[in-house]
């Protein structure tokens, strides 16, 4: 396999808005996966992108059962997947986007394996995240959406709070004001402070101002465009936005 040519198909699929076969015709292992990742991470950095945070997939213990993994998987957050909280979202150069609601961490201090991940967390809050595959018809193999950057399409942090209880707070995922999703974040490792310390040891340091998505409390919904989209966490507060297309 062609590292350096997949990640340019993968780029490419996404500033174009034309989706690759999947089919396991990628990465035949995760090994290599996680190459394309960092080659295609690379060409969104060289292009003036800069790295606002890590994000976690597969958090659902069920999830990781039906893909035959045991193990997360991960990707990484740029300045141009921002969405502003209250903002809007445009749609035109995504392939099929869908939406999921989550739990996010700001570090204030350096985050490393071991010891209380919680020490480095400046704040938590309750945040969206969009995932747009750019495999057709969101059809891929684990090698290939780790490949893919893990589907990471844009993300929206509402206002951060101090650290709460997280362990087993309300989740609500509304689409133009009706219940699209409800759950817990008990369905984030049983919590999403596991993530956390999940996200230390696979990145093995996370710099202060990090952004860590601690993965999705419910399943994802499409999102069409015209929508206003927002998601709840008891305790946390809200964060939405509208999509639309062009300019």
């Amino acid at each position: 396999m062609n590292i350096t040519a997949l990640a340019e198909a993968l780029d490419s699929a996404a500033r174009e808005g034309r989706p690759l076969a999947g089919g396991g015709s990628g990465p035949k292992d995760t090994g290599e996966a996680y190459a394309v990742q960092e080659a295609l991470v690379a060409r969104r950095l060289a292009r003036g992108e800069r790295l606002t945070g890590f994000k976690l997939g597969f958090t659902s213990v069920a999830k990781m059962r039906q893909m035959g993994v045991s193990d997360l998987i991960h990707g990484r957050l740029t300045d141009r997947m921002v969405i502003p909280d209250g903002g809007r979202l445009d749609l035109s150069g995504l392939i099929h986007p869908r939406v999921e609601p989550e739990v996010a961490f700001l570090l204030g201090d350096t985050l490393r394996p071991g010891g209380d991940p919680m020490a480095a967390v400046a704040g938590v809050a309750t945040a969206l995240e969009v995932i747009d595959s750019r495999y057709h018809g969101f059809r891929f193999s684990l090698p290939e959406v780790i490949a893919d950057n893990t589907s990471a399409a844009g993300y929206a942090v509402g206002p951060w709070n101090a650290p709460v209880d997280l362990d087993d707070l309300g989740v609500l995922l509304e689409l133009d004001g009706r219940l699209a999703e409800t759950g817990s974040t008990a369905a984030i490792l049983g919590s999403p402070l596991r993530a956390l310390a999940a996200a230390a040891r696979l990145a093995g340091a996370l710099e202060p101002g990090t952004v860590i998505l601690a993965g999705a409390a419910t399943a994802a919904v499409p999102l069409p465009p015209g929508t206003h989209v927002r998601a709840t966490v008891a305790g946390l507060g809200t964060v939405g936005f509208t999509t639309g297309e062009g300019a």
